[in-house]
């Protein structure tokens, strides 16, 4: 293993969290628009917020670096605990010069930096508003990319600093600058030298383009142009004199990086082609051979069936019969009949086409001429919002729908479900699907990403007739292929309730912690201190 730079000793400050003397094999620096539970939108602010816990448990020094959000509302109370460092760095970038502070919280094992700014102190989310995203956010994070690479090497946590020899985890396009800072800003004067830095794609999806001419706002020096230098194709530019030049931050990321990542197997390589690649499907194959995937585990203390506080009766794998109490229970609190019996088929997420909701609303009219009952939570798009009410009216002993995210409720349709339905078009990771299988809840999704890795189609002639898989996986994504599976699944329910305890049984079994992902996240490590850093 590599040792780290100077002193590896740790402060008094710090002890209290490992007393078994554990060597610590890297000095880990993520850098990311958000970390639970100081901030979070989605997946992302879940990664960021529990995989640094689980490495420093295994040893290493973590310090994860994010902004310091205030939005002038009770959720600035997070940053209660987080003491003003007193060190202020100038960062050059936007044609000006910007001075930044760190702010700091050591928890469970964890340095958690905020760089603080005016420009992430203002309402709504950490992207934008009711108005929509804000239009600084190229600014914003170029901010916190520059602070981020000064970070390891000008703050004392614990008495002494991370140093050079850091491994850098730039998380999505926010963090995307990260890789390109060291190879630009700080190689060519031996900063960094040994330093190593992993590109980790949560949804290739967003890549952080802006026009061209914004390139000078990165603090860069020209020659570096062609890393993030981007062109659009004729098809997506505005007019005929448009020539389609941009910048693509996350393109850059990709270039530079010495490592890619994404958060599941099935995601890295649709990543790699056209159909999936959002335009760096060609760069993303060309560096093929450092791409990997790794699946995002899950908070396995929140999402427990055996003491979630969310769900009216307790099980566990051993005796699984507070399940069907908890089912009792969601149809009585949403005023479906009171039916043990009945497959109860559930759906949790975003009303969107990602998601696809238009397959959903196709295929309901058929599935609810069965003897089912269909729950709905989520928000999004109006005419999906408007369609669940329609159809809540139409069906009303059949199906609910709550507009809206409801924590607590989304905890008891897990628990209370037979059925969870995805059939998401793409799906990096997805997590809904693992909080299911933890739930005894059996998945049918659409066999993309993440989905595709981690939910295995239902045989029930393997090993020796008792049958393997933990749910159902269909493709082609259409109307028919997601009714013939969901209906497989209801038929397997109804009349073959062994094999449906052994699918429960099989998904509650499984290691959804995220100390399984850092074993594999460790083995990343390794691979990427063997070859040299990446040079222009």
């Amino acid at each position: 293993m590599f040792e780290l730079p100077g002193d590896t000793q740790v402060s008094n400050t710090h002890d209290n969290v490992s007393n078994d003397k554990k060597e610590v094999t890297h000095n880990i620096v993520f850098v990311t628009s958000e970390a639970s539970p100081y901030s979070k939108t989605g997946g992302l602010g879940d990664v960021c917020g529990s995989l640094p816990i689980a490495l420093a448990a295994r040893g290493h020094r973590v310090m994860v670096i994010t902004p310091r959000y205030l939005c002038g509302g009770p959720s600035d109370r997070k940053f209660d605990s987080a003491v003003d460092l007193d060190c202020r760095i100038k960062v050059s970038c936007s044609g000006g010069v910007q001075e930044v502070v760190f702010f700091h919280e050591y928890k469970a094992g964890v340095d958690w930096v905020f760089v603080d700014h005016p420009s992430f102190h203002r309402p709504g989310n950490p992207y934008g508003d009711a108005y929509g995203a804000f239009g600084d956010n190229q600014f914003r994070f170029t901010l916190l990319c520059h602070a981020a690479c000064e970070a390891p090497l000008v703050l004392p946590l614990g008495g002494h600093t991370y140093g050079e020899k850091c491994l850098f985890l730039a998380n999505d396009w926010h963090a995307g600058l990260v890789p390109v800072l060291l190879a630009a800003k700080y190689r060519p004067y031996g900063v960094y030298k040994d330093a190593r830095s992993i590109a980790v794609i949560h949804n290739l999806a967003h890549q952080g383009v802006e026009p061209a001419s914004t390139y000078s706002n990165f603090g860069l020096s020209p020659e570096w142009y062609g890393a993030l230098g981007w062109v659009f194709p004729t098809w997506a530019r505005t007019h005929a004199l448009d020539t389609g030049e941009a910048v693509n931050i996350l393109k850059g990321a990709i270039v530079t990086a010495d490592r890619i990542l994404t958060v599941s197997q099935g995601y890295s390589w649709e990543i790699t082609t056209p159909e999936g690649g959002n335009g760096l499907d060609e760069l993303l194959s060309s560096r093929k051979t450092v791409v990997n995937g790794i699946t995002n585990g899950i908070d396995v203390t929140e999402w427990n069936p055996s003491v979630d506080e969310h769900i009216p009766s307790h099980y566990s794998l051993d005796d699984l019969s507070g399940k069907t109490e908890c089912k009792i229970a969601l149809q009585r609190e949403l005023g479906l009949p009171i039916r043990p019996d009945c497959p109860l088929i559930g759906f949790i997420g975003r009303l969107d086409y990602q998601k696809g909701i238009d397959i959903i609303l196709s295929g309901t009219p058929d599935l609810l001429q069965d003897d089912v009952q269909f729950i709905m939570l989520g928000s999004g798009e109006k005419q999906y919002e408007d369609w669940m009410r329609a159809t809540e009216a139409t069906f009303k002993d059949k199906f609910r729908g709550w507009v809206g995210f409801n924590v607590p409720i989304s905890h008891r349709i897990t628990a209370g479900c037979d059925i969870l339905l995805m059939p998401s078009r793409f799906e990096p990771c997805g997590l809904n699907q693992l909080y299911a299988m933890r739930y005894g809840t059996v998945p049918v999704v659409h066999a993309t990403g993440g989905l595709g890795d981690t939910v295995k189609t239902f045989n029930p002639f393997s090993d020796e007739g008792k049958g393997e898989g933990t749910g159902w996986a269909f493709k082609p994504l259409t109307r028919e292929s997601m009714l013939d599976a969901l209906w497989v699944a209801i038929e397997t329910y109804r009349n073959h309730k062994t094999s449906w305890g052994g699918l429960m049984k099989r998904g509650m079994e499984r290691d959804y912690s995220w100390d399984n992902a850092a074993v594999q996240y460790e083995q990343v490590f390794k691979w990427a201190f063997i070859d040299p850093p990446y040079v222009s």
